[in-house]
């Protein structure tokens, strides 16, 4: 099922998400519910608390990138109560967005190496070092559990500057192709 994305100034977002169990109800079918949110809105990750579910899980397909990044090839991910260990490298900037903050992208900083604990759908533990664009999408939807966002990341110019077309999202007042719940308006799109 096609859940509705939860727009940015929604507290869910704010909120450093909580540690799940394995016996966290209906969790293989929220997995899958996830995977097909994010595929029709054209996304290449997605948070639990992206869909209101203010748990560490989040999901990636990163092969959308794998012309370009040859780490992602094939690199598809559930991460459940995933904990970055270590960030290493020299902070390089590329173009984020966010299915959250819709129609905004922005160079975002960060490293290039990191070295993460999780576990995956079955809960076996895996820690794993990525490197280059999985590490950055990686980081991106971590931030999500840690109750960031990536328009946090920028400067504060760039933050002045977008804050009418934050606000536009908060209320609803853009267009998207993909169903969306705002804090400030109540009807879903």
């Amino acid at each position: 099922m096609i859940l509705p994305i939860i727009a940015y100034g929604s507290p869910v977002l704010k909120k450093r998400a909580v540690e799940i169990k394995s016996d966290y109800p209906n969790l293989q079918q929220l997995i899958q519910d996830m995977f097909d949110t994010m595929y029709a809105a054209k996304g290449v990750g997605l948070a639990a608390p992206q869909v209101d579910a203010s748990i560490r899980l989040l999901i990636i397909d990163a092969t959308i990138y794998s012309d370009e990044f040859p780490e992602t090839i094939d690199f598809k991910k559930v991460m459940i109560n995933p904990e970055i260990i270590e960030e290493t490298g020299d902070e390089w900037a590329f173009n984020e967005g966010c299915l959250s903050v819709p129609d905004i992208r922005e160079d975002v900083w960060r490293k290039p190496c990191i070295k993460i604990t999780y576990q995956d759908e079955n809960f076996n533990t895996f820690t794993e070092v990525y490197k280059g664009m999985v590490a950055r999408v990686v980081q991106h939807e971590y931030d999500h559990l840690e109750g960031k966002l990536f328009v946090e990341k920028v400067s504060n110019i760039r933050k002045i500057l977008l804050k009418r077309k934050l606000t536009d999202i908060t209320f609803g007042n853009i267009k998207v192709d993909y169903r969306m719940k705002f804090p400030l308006r109540k009807k879903s799109r």
